[in-house]
């Protein structure tokens, strides 16, 4: 049996992507969209959700620019989408950052305003939605994290620590919420090719473009999976790494990352 609902058809159906102007955001919001649901777009960057609203039908795209950083933002966005659509059927937290730090550069500034966006920011916009979700007692939630979550990993020091968070976070939202009649999903991609990602300076294994990212996505939701993890040639051994003790682990991810 699937862990949540399966979504089997999209037409109609009202979906709030936080992250929506670029990288796996636009592209989950386009494939979304081309499937025939109505698609709330939210990000900081206006223009960009304009150019991505204006290729499908007006009624179906509804433009919401927000800092997730930023509560007044959060609360204007939803409360202009539930006057608009009354609501939604399921919220996919894809907005985040990405920082490539090892031990030695770390600056307290910049974890903080990476956290403020990668988990503050999901913690804002999930207490002011979890409330109607109940109330309703149907629809979903979908944290994005990412399989740096899994373990500690070279240059992941504060960008792994907060999606290991959001795992975490995700885990007990589905303990707490599913039996209430609300779906859960965790999405831990692997290596995705998008402007965050091309600032890691090392080879990316199993490396996939957005499409690929966003048609994997929506196959889990259809399956109605609780982890949706791709691609999986690599997720899976970055789960077996997880089962390694520290002394096998260690050596090993120094070996294969070379750093």
């Amino acid at each position: 049996m699937p862990l949540n609902n399966r979504i089997r058809d999209w037409r109609g159906k009202r979906v709030w992507v936080l992250g929506a102007s670029s990288g796996i955001g636009r592209a989950f919001s386009e494939t979304l969209l081309k499937r025939g649901a109505r698609v709330a777009l939210t990000a900081r960057n206006k223009n960009a959700l304009q150019a991505l609203a204006q290729n499908f039908d007006a009624s179906q795209t509804l433009v919401l620019p927000a800092d997730v950083s930023n509560q007044f933002d959060i609360d204007a966005a939803y409360s202009r989408l539930t006057a608009e659509w009354s609501g939604i059927d399921l919220l996919v937290l894809l907005a985040g950052t990405h920082l490539p730090v090892r031990a030695w550069e770390l600056d307290a500034n910049d974890a903080e305003k990476l956290f403020h966006v990668n988990v503050f920011g999901t913690f804002r916009v999930l207490a002011r939605v979890i409330p109607d979700l109940l109330a309703r007692g149907q629809g979903g939630i979908a944290v994005v994290s990412s399989v740096a979550g899994y373990r500690g990993l070279p240059t992941s020091l504060i960008y792994g620590a907060s999606k290991a968070a959001l795992t975490n976070l995700t885990e007990t939202l589905y303990l707490d919420l599913r039996p209430k009649g609300v779906s859960v999903y965790l999405v831990s991609p692997g290596f995705v090719r998008t402007p965050l990602t091309d600032r890691n300076e090392f080879k990316m294994p199993a490396l996939i473009s957005v499409e690929e990212a966003a048609e994997q996505m929506v196959r889990g939701f259809e399956r109605g999976e609780f982890e949706i993890h791709f691609p999986k040639r690599f997720t899976r051994i970055m789960k077996l790494l997880r089962l390694l003790p520290y002394r096998l682990y260690f050596p090993l991810v120094h070996r294969i990352t070379g750093l």
